[in-house]
């Protein structure tokens, strides 16, 4: 497997060129013009929350792909803090990753929370007594942010999608200005396959292939600097070196010119993150006690974010 750098970040608008849209992108675009409006309207802040992984199809029919390390924790726990907080959240995220309330049961936890009773010709369906206290909390909050229409789902697979995705929200989000808050927490994919390089059809298994890898284009340098030129920006650093974290921080911050790097190294994400600015840098973390007490290091997290996000808002109105 090589890689070439044919597309570099300054070719972002070649990759849309090459690249058709996801089937149901026009509904998509759809979904986040009326959510948008109507919040806009309201004088709402708003956040862009991405989540999950991507993958990289290597077939137009696929059966095989790469796919990225990410399950969409932090994506889907983050959400749940920022509608907290009553923020309007958009919610773009992996199928099949975690998504916000549905997050806290996995695998047979749901269904083991639940009794059926069978009356003559009626089932009745009932939640047992001991698990109402788990769903109730988790159930109203559910029930709130969708009767007031706080939150919107929206949902990629691939690389190609996100990027039609994510460039659609920022058409949207522009409107909103200093108010919009970018949550870049997905995982995208840093290589992919071009289409025109691509087999039509499943690669056969009788040898090995060779496949010519492609830089995915930085899509922050267009975001900060064209789409979304007001807006608050977070990206998200991932690193296995610890000592790699603030430099690397440091390089995104200065390359894309964006307000956050939120840094983390694999094995202690879940407890350990720090906040990186041009200027400064330092930690938000869990105490052994906190974690065992069942506090998610995202909510500290989300309401660092909320203050800088509103003495932002406060300066630039300030100076206009």
């Amino acid at each position: 497997m090589c890689t070439e750098g044919r597309m570099t970040s300054s070719h972002w608008e070649d990759f849309y060129a090459n690249h058709l849209p996801p089937t149901d992108f026009e509904d998509n675009r759809s979904l986040l013009k009326e959510f948008c409006e109507r919040h806009n309207k309201l004088k709402s802040h708003i956040v862009l929350v991405t989540s999950g992984g991507t993958t990289v199809p290597l077939e137009h029919n696929t059966v095989r792909f790469v796919d990225n390390f990410s399950a969409g924790t932090r994506g889907s726990a983050s959400a749940e803090y920022f509608l907290d907080h009553g923020y309007a959240v958009i919610f773009m995220h992996r199928v099949k990753s975690l998504e916000p309330f549905t997050r806290h049961f996995s695998g047979q936890q749901f269904l083991d929370m639940l009794d059926l009773h069978e009356n003559g010709p009626s089932t009745t369906i009932a939640v047992k007594p001991h698990s109402v206290d788990v769903l109730a909390p988790i159930l109203a909050k559910y029930k709130s942010a969708q009767e007031s229409r706080r939150i919107l789902y929206v949902s990629f697979t691939t690389v190609v999608d996100y990027m039609w995705l994510l460039r659609a929200a920022c058409e949207n989000l522009a409107a909103f200005e200093q108010r919009a808050l970018f949550y870049l927490a997905a995982a995208v994919s840093d290589f992919y396959v071009p289409s025109d390089m691509m087999p039509t059809h499943k690669m056969t298994s009788g040898e090995a292939p060779t496949i010519s890898l492609q830089l995915v284009p930085k899509m922050l340098a267009p975001l900060v600097a064209l789409w979304v030129p007001h807006a608050f920006v977070i990206s998200f650093k991932l690193e296995t070196d610890e000592s790699l974290l603030i430099a690397k921080s440091r390089e995104s911050l200065t390359k894309y010119k964006h307000k956050l790097v939120i840094a983390n190294i694999l094995q202690t994400r879940k407890h350990r993150v720090v906040f990186v600015t041009p200027d400064t840098s330092y930690e938000v973390h869990l105490t052994r006690e906190q974690a065992l007490s069942g506090l998610e290091i995202e909510e500290p997290i989300v309401a660092d974010i909320v203050c800088k996000h509103e003495e932002f808002i406060g300066q630039q109105t300030s100076t206009q």
